[in-house]
């Protein structure tokens, strides 16, 4: 902001502002070195119910309840947890047509130091694409808080899962 004072958002805290302007009341999330400083405000904000589960499927089912509760949905993960939740993605939301925000951290591509992530980094987008889940990547030039909202409006709309991709260079932007 120029002539402005004011400190730019950090990557996680644009992130933050994105579920808060979506309206995302339920998040469930697994653990994640990149998502960990933004599972710590999910887990602190008072008007977010938080669950910490231990794979994707699972998350799957439980936002699937709380949506069914009148909540708005989200699950924090590494994206590698995608093939992990495949079947309760096809045979749950997108059988009954329900909404699902997940937003992910992308591991596997530019910048990745663990090799092991790779396979997975590459065919994230493939996997996507060939479920039909709308996808949006956050990167440089874009506001991944109106990403965010932007993939929540989408799930609404489409009445199935959406996902927002947060690449390693996202994360090493600078604030």
């Amino acid at each position: 902001m120029e002539g402005s004072s004011k400190k730019p958002l950090s990557p996680t805290e644009y992130v933050f502002k994105g579920i808060r302007a979506a309206g995302i009341d339920f998040i469930v999330s697994v653990p994640c070195v990149n998502l960990g400083e933004l599972i710590s405000m999910v887990d602190e904000a008072a008007d977010i119910i938080h669950v910490p589960v231990t794979r994707e499927e699972e998350g799957v089912g439980v936002c699937a309840g709380a949506y069914m509760g009148g909540r708005r949905p989200a699950m924090l993960m590494q994206n590698s947890g995608l093939g992990n939740s495949i079947n309760a993605l096809a045979s749950l939301d997108m059988l009954y047509g329900i909404p699902l925000l997940m937003i992910m951290s992308h591991r596997g591509i530019e910048g990745e130091p663990i090799i092991a992530q790779v396979p997975m980094g590459r065919l994230t987008p493939k996997l996507l694409d060939t479920m039909e889940i709308p996808y949006f990547i956050a990167g440089k030039g874009t506001d991944p808080s109106d990403i965010i909202v932007k993939a929540w409006n989408v799930s609404m709309d489409m009445k199935k899962p959406s996902a927002v991709l947060l690449p390693i260079p996202f994360w090493r932007q600078q604030a």
